[in-house]
């Protein structure tokens, strides 16, 4: 027993500070490599998915920079899951393919213990993200929906083309029968002037340039030997020519330039709250529905017991055809006030329900990093590969099912079907007891995945190179 005792700090100081470290420096450095690779694959996907709204409207390079670094936040929320599920199959498969696994079993250490380290680690990063989505992704969120809509509202750069009319600039018509591309010269220029609405005037020049000014909220057009028609709709007898040699018109160009909002100018969405801002707003529409709730209680009960409000009708004083008309009026009404206060109370708990997913949801995704761990260890452990491809491509079946689980759950639930929390829920519950049924059978058994049955998909030529890269 003395020598179980002396013995124990030596063992606690080998499996912490060599084993246990050891483990985690094989998790950290996939996962910073999945982390990246993934948080490429999601931005290369938000470019093209944004570049139709971005390109052709002449915007500053940091401008671009500043909208993906607002969108960088709900990315990270996504990958750094995916990556933990990832990182795990390659740092267990890596050690098993290795026979590191094997030798540590034999010298006493269980699985359990191999995958403390990573756990512990998954905790930590499951407690980060759920601070990072309260106080940074609501905030990056807003940031970001508000620049995209300042940026489409942005209209191109105007564009004018000889022979055709442009009406891009609100209240004229701009025709340009000729343009020199070298010196940006204007030929032939047409404008009809539509700002005063009882007034049609029209400028005719020989030549001329247009250019913005320095804060982009004017269109300057400078015109050299033209004349100014000038009519009143109200007095048609009245027509006014002037002769110029040089005019200067400046227009309103406010929809070519961008003007940012400034932040808090529109209301926040519920995916740009805060839980203990969300929690708020889930108290007074609770309240709300509660009133409503009473609303419906009180109109039943004068359906079927009456309002004592009203007095009733002395039987002498109204014919019967009159107390039964008054009769079913009153029991319109009531029927009328219970379908209204059903409604109301059923659209107050939809709002409940879309802001308790959100709530569910900033807790759900970042504690898939811990369920990751439990099935990402055992599944290395039974492939016994560490590359980055076999890694990938287990994890994407488990990815697939856990978001369509996380998806329709959050449909399920905002339509009423499912509560919040298994909606949200659901897909860790599933796949964390997967996880916890692989750990006990791989920690009490070894159990290894054959690739070996899906080789005939590969071509000869390949598996040939394969072999022979193998022999040298």
């Amino acid at each position: 027993m003395l020598l179980k005792i002396v013995c124990l700090p030596a063992y606690f100081y080998i499996y912490v500070m060599i084993l246990a470290w050891y483990i985690l420096k094989n998790h950290l450095v996939p996962f910073v490599f999945a982390s990246a690779t993934l948080m490429g694959i999601f931005l290369l996907q938000f470019l093209m998915k944004t570049a139709d709204r971005l390109v052709g409207k002449g915007l500053d390079t940091m401008l671009i920079i500043q909208l993906i670094a607002y969108n960088l936040a709900w990315m990270v929320v996504l990958v750094v899951p995916m990556a933990m599920l990832i990182s795990t199959l390659m740092a267990f498969g890596g050690m098993s393919q290795n026979n590191e696994v094997t030798i540590m079993k034999s010298s006493g250490v269980s699985l359990y213990r191999m995958l403390l380290p990573p756990v512990l680690f998954s905790m930590v990063i499951f407690y980060g993200l759920i601070v990072f989505n309260n106080d940074v992704l609501p905030d990056a969120n807003h940031a970001a929906k508000i620049l995209m809509f300042d940026i489409s509202q942005k209209k191109p750069t105007l564009s004018l083309e000889p022979g055709v009319f442009s009406q891009e600039v609100t209240n004229y018509a701009i025709l340009v029968r000729d343009i020199d591309q070298k010196t940006n010269k204007l030929y032939g220029v047409t404008i009809y002037d539509y700002n005063d609405a009882n007034k049609v005037n029209v400028v005719t020049a020989v030549d001329g340039k247009i250019y913005f000014s320095r804060d982009m909220t004017k269109l300057i057009m400078d015109l050299n030997d033209g004349e100014i028609h000038e009519t009143d709709i109200a007095q048609s007898g009245l027509y006014r020519k002037l002769r110029f040699t040089h005019h200067r018109i400046a227009m309103n160009a406010e929809q070519f330039s961008f003007q940012q909002s400034t932040p808090g100018s529109s209301q926040r969405g519920d995916r740009e709250l805060s839980t203990a801002d969300m929690q708020i707003r889930v108290d007074s529409l609770e309240a709300i529905r509660q009133t409503y709730a009473k609303m419906y209680d009180d109109e039943v009960r004068k359906i079927f017991y009456g309002d004592p409000t009203i007095k009733p009708v002395p039987p002498n004083s109204a014919s019967p055809e009159m107390r039964l008309r008054n009769l079913l009026n009153t029991l319109h009404a009531n029927k009328n006030a219970v379908v209204s206060a059903v409604v109301r109370e059923q659209m107050m708990q939809n709002e409940i329900d879309k802001y308790m997913v959100e709530i569910h949801k900033k807790y759900s995704i970042p504690f898939a990093c811990v369920v990751f761990i439990l099935l990402g260890g055992p599944l290395g452990v039974m492939t016994r590969k560490g590359g980055f491809g076999v890694a990938a491509s287990v994890s994407l079946f488990f990815f697939l099912v856990y978001w369509a689980f996380l998806i329709g759950g959050e449909k399920l639930a905002d339509r009423g079907l499912l509560s919040p929390f298994m909606g949200m829920w659901s897909a860790n519950i599933l796949l964390g007891v997967v996880g916890i049924i692989l750990t006990y059978k791989t920690a009490k058994e070894s159990v290894t995945i054959d690739f070996s049955s899906l080789k005939r998909f590969i071509p000869k030529n390949w598996q040939q190179q394969e072999q022979e890269q193998e022999q040298n």
